[in-house]
């Protein structure tokens, strides 16, 4: 009986389901169940290719655990297929790997870096071909980087201090360190690290010293892998010579920068303290990674002369004290490794040269005994907590110190709710020499604005009561008398509003001129009633944006009265 057209159908009715699905699960669940049957697919190379192409999709662009299960299922195709799809695989894997990759931040750190294990996990099933697929790419590396040191132009340079550019050599280096042992990539290892030096001295300036961090953190895992010295305390130690270091900060505190997720910074980040601190303890933690694994070597007095002589100097020079404490504390870590290897190498018969040199000290390697290997613990385990610290933990910034913690406990929520003056979180009172300032509370604020208004309410008085004067009074108690015996005659012609009101005086003030003239014909009915507040007084009598000076003569004799009655 034929069985080909039968499994040739279920194969594509299932590549077609998977095209057709949106659920994350059931995508998760259909790709497990397909990897039991993935070696049907050896007789169907049109097909094979088509769930690879699906399967670097969910790879790269899925959520949760799909990414997980299409690697699982390239994986054992990979394993059960052989060379038929070894090819198509490595260069998929490879170029989706790429694309997710041109933007780096603290969050998308942990993806990139799982994808690079997938690439390189992947890359070990078959290392002969997988060497052959790495020296073209690390050959496309090394073009573009020629490329930018030859035509040294603004794009030349883009295309290499970039996030695609840095972790692709990330990843090749994660691949040559993780098959040391294995003569396939091993030959890798130096094309890779002349093209990871020539990046770190492409452009050597301040704004780069995240990324010549991170070519120095590269070099120094090859060389601890591999076993070859590899010369990086001389990029370590320029970068110390940089002005930007050497001088105290201008710009301030400024916020704690994560370098992992940074390669160029802006000027004003290079003035404050949070950087300079990042980048001179970083450099202290690589040299001194640097040095620790050579520091049981017959030659360590010899290979640490120099550092140790430039770190000295850059202590005379630099006007940072905490800067200085630090490099004095690797400058006697270094001495003291220099002491423990010559006391060695004194009962020594063989020469430099001779095989018997490698065994020098072996013992000592494997516990770990010199004195810089300790530091280095120590270090290791400062930069993880500080790590942590940036990703994880939670400053909280009180009065006199500051200190990391994962959750805010609930005694300082309560105290926040009972005492609103002890919010001092975001004050400049946790500044040495700060005092916090209390802040009023919303009920003294409104008793505050209550008591201006009344004040200028007074004030307002008191300017009218000093407008009524009595040589005023005088002459309007003659003219008001002779309005109010006399009737008014009404004008035959409408007037003009020039003539009707000066210019300055707008309509509302002489709608009140009529309401004062109406109020002053009535002053006896007015006698009768009791005497009005001031404030309703001048509600009534004037609008707030009329001047005092500016009523008639008749107004203020009415006002006059009331204010006699």
């Amino acid at each position: 009986m034929n069985y080909h057209h039968l499994a040739k159908s279920y194969l594509g009715n299932a590549l077609y389901v998977l095209n057709q699905m949106t659920d994350t699960q059931m995508i998760s669940f259909t790709l497990r169940r397909l990897k039991f049957s993935s070696v049907l697919l050896v007789a169907f190379p049109a097909l094979l290719r088509k769930y690879i192409k699906v399967a670097l999709h969910f790879w790269s662009t899925g959520e949760g655990v799909l990414p997980l299960v299409a690697f699982f299922f390239l994986r054992d195709i990979c394993i059960r297929i052989g060379s038929d799809c070894l090819d198509d695989c490595f260069k998929g894997i490879y170029k989706a790997y790429v694309l997710n990759c041109h933007y780096v931040n603290a969050v998308k750190l942990q993806y990139i870096q799982f994808r690079a294990n997938c690439v390189i996990e992947l890359l070990g099933v078959d290392l002969p071909t997988a060497y052959q697929h790495a020296f073209v790419f690390i050959r496309q590396l090394a073009m573009i980087l020629r490329d930018a040191i030859t035509m040294k132009t603004k794009d030349s340079f883009r295309k290499v201090y970039e996030w695609k550019f840095m972790n692709c050599l990330e990843l090749w280096t994660g691949a040559i360190c993780t098959y040391s042992s294995e003569a396939d990539l091993r030959p890798l290892a130096y094309p890779l690290t002349q093209i990871i030096s020539g990046v770190a001295r492409l452009v050597p300036t301040a704004r780069y010293l995240p990324l010549r961090l991170r070519c120095v953190r590269m070099l120094n895992r090859i060389a601890a892998s591999t076993g070859t010295f590899i010369p990086v305390s001389m990029l370590l130690l320029d970068m110390l010579e940089m002005k930007e270091l050497d001088r105290p900060p201008t710009g301030g505190v400024g916020k704690a920068i994560d370098l992992r997720a940074e390669l160029k910074v802006n000027k004003s980040t290079l003035k404050t303290r949070a950087f300079q601190e990042a980048c001179v303890f970083s450099v202290v933690e690589e040299l001194a990674e640097h040095l620790a694994q050579w520091s049981y070597s017959v030659a360590f007095f010899e290979l640490s002369f120099i550092p140790a002589a430039r770190l000295r100097s850059f202590c005379k020079t630099t006007k940072v004290e905490r800067f200085r404490k630090q490099m004095r504390e690797l400058i006697r870590w270094i001495e003291s490794n220099s002491k423990f290897t010559n006391e060695k190498r004194m009962s020594i018969t063989f020469v430099p040269n001779d095989p018997a040199a490698a065994s020098f000290l072996e013992d000592e390697k494997k516990s770990g005994a010199s004195p810089l290997s300790q530091y280095v613990a120590t270090m290791r385990e400062k930069a993880r907590q500080r790590i942590d610290s940036l990703t994880e933990s939670s400053v909280l910034v009180g009065e006199h110190s500051s200190v990391f913690r994962n959750k805010i406990p609930e005694s300082d929520e309560d105290d926040d709710a009972v005492n609103e003056k002890g919010a001092v979180v975001f004050s400049s009172s946790w500044l040495p020499g700060g005092t916090p300032e209390a802040k009023p509370s919303k009920k003294e604020k409104k008793k505050r604005k209550a008591e201006h208004q009344e004040e200028l309410a007074s004030d307002e008085d008191v300017v009218e009561d000093l407008i009524l004067s009595s040589d005023e009074d005088e002459s309007s108690d003659d003219s008001s008398s002779d309005e109010d015996e006399s009737p008014k005659p009404l004008p035959s012609k409408p007037q003009s509003n020039k003539q009707k009101r000066p210019p300055n005086l707008s309509k509302k003030k002489s709608k009140t001129k009529s309401s004062a003239s109406d109020s002053s014909s009535k002053g006896n009915v007015d006698n009768a009633k009791p005497t009005p507040s001031k404030h309703h007084r001048k509600k009534q009598n004037a609008p707030a944006n009329l001047s005092k000076m500016d009523l008639p003569s008749h107004a203020k004799k009415s006002k006059k009265r009331k204010i006699s009655n």
